[in-house]
């Protein structure tokens, strides 16, 4: 995919955004509720940003490799598997979420600082082509659905 210019002020907002909302969503929120799963949905807010660590850990990694790497061949990582690596599942959503939260600045600090033509960088995963630009605007897109999902339960 190009890269597509005008989309990454978007894409850089709706990253900044996503700890902004799940933040908003959980305060003041009772922490039995942020762990708390029901039939109707199996996940917890817990469990859902667990999640979201998860895909940055390994989406943002990716983004770091292209970065240091002229157009790296990268194994592929489930988020789903590599979750199952961490702790991130037992942690208490304070700790998970604060993390995340500095996780997600350093991404933002480096994302920021990017040229143009860096966005671009890329790498093959799983025999496909991804770029800087592509991993970031996936990571903005999953976390807005996760945020939704995040809010809806806690409201």
């Amino acid at each position: 995919m190009k890269v597509i210019d005008s989309e990454i002020p978007e894409i850089l907002q709706a990253l900044a955004d996503a700890p902004k909302r799940i933040e908003k969503a959980a305060l003041r929120v009772d922490k039995k509720r942020l762990h708390a799963r029901s039939a109707k949905e199996p996940w917890s807010p817990n469990d859902i940003l667990a999640h979201i660590r998860s895909c940055a850990d390994v989406w943002g990694g990716s983004m770091e490799k292209m970065l240091q790497e002229d157009h790296p061949k990268l194994g592929y990582i489930h988020p789903r598997q590599w979750v199952k690596r961490t702790n991130y599942l037992e942690l208490d959503f304070e700790t998970s979420f604060k993390a995340y939260k500095n996780q997600r600045k350093k991404l933002l600090d480096v994302l920021k600082k990017l040229l143009l033509k860096d966005w671009a960088r890329g790498a093959i995963i799983q025999e496909r082509e991804h770029t800087i630009f592509t991993q970031a605007r996936r990571m903005a897109m999953h976390d807005s659905v996760h945020c939704e999902q995040i809010e809806s339960l806690l409201q």
